[in-house]
C-alpha cells in the first residue's frame, strides 16, 4: 500500500466530484482512476477495463473481509467483467456490480453515506454525462 501523499489517502470518503481524468475528495483532487477500500482512498494504475485483473484488484482482496459490495466503474460505457475476477469476489462474499463510472461514483457515495460497507474501483473519465 501506497502511504499518505503518494495517492493514498488513509479514510474512506464521499467522492465530491469526477471527471477531467481524476476525482475530487476530502478537499483534493486526484489524478487518474481510484480504489476507494475502507482502508482509504488508493491510485489505482488502471485506464481502461481490459486492464482490471486479479493483480489488479489485489487491495480489493485484502480489504474483502471488511467488504459487502465492490462497484467497479468501468469508465464511460458498460463493458464486460472477466468472470474469473467475479467469481474471486464471489467466493471472498463480495457482491460485484460493474457499471458506468458516474454510476458507480453515485452508488457508492449512497452506500456509504448509509454506512454500508462498500468499496469502489473507478476508472477515471475526461467527461461526465
Amino acid at each position: 500500500m501506497a502511504e499518505p501523499g503518494e495517492g493514498y489517502y488513509p479514510y474512506q470518503v464521499q467522492i465530491d466530484a469526477y471527471g477531467g481524468g481524476g476525482f475530487r475528495f476530502a478537499e483534493m483532487s486526484h489524478k487518474g482512476s481510484l480504489l476507494c477500500l475502507p482502508t482509504g482512498m488508493h491510485k489505482w494504475d488502471v485506464t481502461i477495463p481490459a486492464d482490471i485483473t486479479l493483480e489488479s484488484l489485489q487491495p480489493v482482496f485484502e480489504a474483502a473481509a471488511d467488504l459487502d459490495v465492490l462497484l467497479i466503474g468501468l469508465g464511460k460505457d458498460i463493458a464486460g467483467l472477466d468472470r474469473s475476477i467475479r467469481e474471486a469476489l464471489r467466493e471472498q462474499k463480495v457482491i460485484v456490480e460493474a457499471i458506468a463510472t458516474g454510476g458507480a461514483v453515485r452508488t457508492y457515495n449512497i452506500l456509504l453515506g448509509e454506512r454500508r460497507a462498500v468499496g469502489a474501483a473507478l476508472i477515471a473519465v475526461d467527461t461526465v454525462r
